[in-house]
């Protein structure tokens, strides 16, 4: 499901922003983007996130914009002169021939040193960043709630539409036995009719129930039942368990059941039926992806 969510603060004179944004993917998979001195954090991160979200591809982004003197970097005077000392023996620096820039020394390794309490930093920001990220979440979690409302209503819609189908299919099966004795008997009457024959009684009960055992549908169509059931309650339930999953697996089952009575029946409208129950059972499957 999408979502977007986003939470700022300024604490002790450094800014802290984070942004946390959410895709359809039927996994969990997190992008995490962090200033490289506040990686250490990743992993914390990833953690919370994974409390509240199951599925999705997830990206956020951590920034902060320090404007005390406490960010600046401590040149390393005795690195510098070092540089300094060698450069002067240059013949083209000594000469004049060649200039060089301050901007070029300060960039030398060693020359600027990082704040010497970089692990406070961390600390700091790992005391603003976690707070933000719970606020953040919570604003995309609001928006993924709506998608959801929109979706479940959309697979509730697709669940009737199966439902219907099934019962009319289900209404329609008995008949397909009744229609197939009455073929038979008309047929074999007529091709013995030339012989001056009779058909044994026992024989054409003997050959409709073989034909009904083969094509019998009460046991995939009471199975479909009881997954539109459960996938229902799925719908209306009201906790917080995520059930993305498992309304995938369900959809997998339903249309196994719908498979086998597609292929077990030879009614032209039962088979009619089943078609449209298979493409409202994938769309289902591909809606299934998105919830959480």
């Amino acid at each position: 499901m999408t979502g977007y969510g986003e939470a700022s603060a300024q604490v002790g004179g450094i800014h802290y922003f984070i942004e946390v944004r959410s895709l359809n993917n039927k996994y969990f998979k997190a992008s995490i983007r962090l200033a490289e001195e506040f990686q250490g954090l990743e992993a914390e991160i990833e953690s919370r996130l994974r409390e509240k979200l199951s599925r999705g591809t997830i990206t956020m982004n951590a920034r902060c914009s320090d404007a005390s003197e406490s960010a600046a970097y401590t040149i390393n005077s005795a690195a510098l002169s070092k540089y300094v000392e060698q450069l002067k023996a240059v013949p083209a620096v000594a000469s004049g021939e060649f200039r060089v820039e301050i901007s070029s020394l300060l960039n030398l390794p060693g020359v600027l040193q990082p704040p010497a309490d970089e692990e406070d930093r961390v600390e700091r920001a790992r005391g603003a960043f976690l707070p933000l990220l719970a606020k953040a979440m919570g604003s995309l979690i609001k928006m993924r709630e709506r998608e959801g409302t929109v979706l479940v209503a959309d697979l509730q819609s697709h669940r009737e539409f199966i439902a219907e189908r099934l019962t009319l299919i289900q209404e329609k099966a008995p008949g397909v036995i009744a229609d197939y004795e009455q073929r038979l008997r008309s047929r074999i009457e007529a091709l013995l009719q030339e012989a001056d024959r009779r058909v044994d009684p026992a024989d054409l009960v003997r050959e409709v129930a073989v034909y009904a055992e083969r094509t019998d549908i009460a046991e995939e169509i009471k199975r479909l039942s009881a997954h539109l059931e459960q996938f229902g309650e799925l719908l209306a339930s009201t906790d917080d368990r995520p059930i993305g999953r498992t309304l995938d697996f369900l959809a997998q089952e339903m249309l196994r059941e719908a498979n086998t009575i597609a292929s077990k029946s030879p009614d032209a409208s039962i088979s009619r039926g089943t078609v449209e129950i298979k493409g409202a059972i994938d769309r289902i499957k591909e809606q299934a992806q998105n919830v959480e």
